[in-house]
């Protein structure tokens, strides 16, 4: 058994733990009220530009533009795909990245011909140690998702699509269904499908007027101006959602941490207190046996 300056010592050790893990749960917490802001500011302009492209579609259904061209003529064995996928910088966060990281790779291994596009040091390090190459890694936007991070990411992939060196794009992320509860999607970027418009949110879908209207000066160009931005704000949106559910899973990862240490301090502390209670037992009896030994000896003097 333990003696009790090990068992102080453990319990220190612990408590100075649970302080770290204390601490880490505040700046979550706090990260993620500012990612949620920053999410609900910018989704009304997003909503709309989504709004609008479904209206494009559904009153021209036979336009043509590159961006809707799904490469049909390439079979389907020989289509070139490229996956967004976005991790963390940093673990301790449940099984945040196990989840992405598990699914990018059951799709990189069923996709003959595929390019990845990593956001997070965990991705990185995670596909380096398995021997996959990596098209390109973004730096810095895990842990600071923005839209100029996101203008640069959708950059990068429109010009591929449009070079016809991507056939599809997916994003590979985490959303937030709600404070508790999260799911690791894979989401189609590109090509634009016609049935998108239907997963539009109805209060903005409804807020729509059917009425005829004009695309200045084409609409080729109105649908090259306006898809950028809309890809990139699907981008922001998945970014900022991942960002929270690293978050929230990191609270929850320290809130786990911190009642398993609360459990360990209260078994120590017990371990501790029958110890020191046998201790101080033992003393009493040895001071009572000496104070016997004594007075038998005075007896016999």
């Amino acid at each position: 058994m333990a003696n009790t300056r090990e068992i102080q010592s453990r319990m220190k050790s612990i408590q100075d733990t649970m302080k770290i893990t204390n601490a880490m749960y505040m700046i979550s917490s706090t990260k993620l009220r500012k990612a949620r802001k920053s999410l609900e500011d910018t989704e009304p302009y997003f909503y709309t530009l989504q709004a609008m492209v479904a209206r494009m579609m559904r009153h021209m259904p036979d336009i043509k533009n590159e961006y809707f061209d799904a490469h049909t003529e390439v079979p389907k064995q020989e289509r070139k795909k490229g996956f967004i996928v976005v991790t963390a910088d940093k673990g301790l966060a449940g099984a945040y990245n196990h989840n992405v990281l598990k699914m990018a790779h059951e799709q990189v291994e069923g996709s003959k011909s595929c390019k990845l596009f990593v956001v997070g040091e965990l991705g990185r390090h995670y596909f380096a140690g398995k021997g996959i190459d990596v098209e390109e890694q973004f730096h810095y936007t895990a842990q600071n998702p923005t839209m100029h991070r996101a203008r640069v990411i959708t950059g990068k992939i429109l010009d591929l699509y449009l070079q016809r060196e991507l056939d599809e794009v997916y994003m590979i992320y985490t959303k937030m269904e709600n404070s508790i509860q999260m799911e690791t999607v894979m989401e189609p970027l590109l090509p634009l499908m016609r049935e998108e418009s239907s997963k539009i949110p109805t209060e903005v879908s409804m807020s729509v007027i059917h009425e005829e209207f004009i695309l200045k000066p084409t609409p080729e160009a109105v649908i090259d101006n306006v898809v950028p931005n809309f890809v990139t704000g699907f981008v922001y949106g998945a970014l900022v959602e991942s960002f929270c559910s690293e978050q929230n899973s990191r609270m929850m990862a320290m809130e786990a941490a911190n009642k398993s240490a609360t459990a360990m301090i209260h078994d120590l502390s017990i371990a501790y207190n029958r110890i020191r209670q046998a201790m101080i037992t033992q003393e009493i009896t040895e001071v009572i046996s000496g104070a016997k030994a004594q007075k038998r000896k005075k007896k016999h003097a």
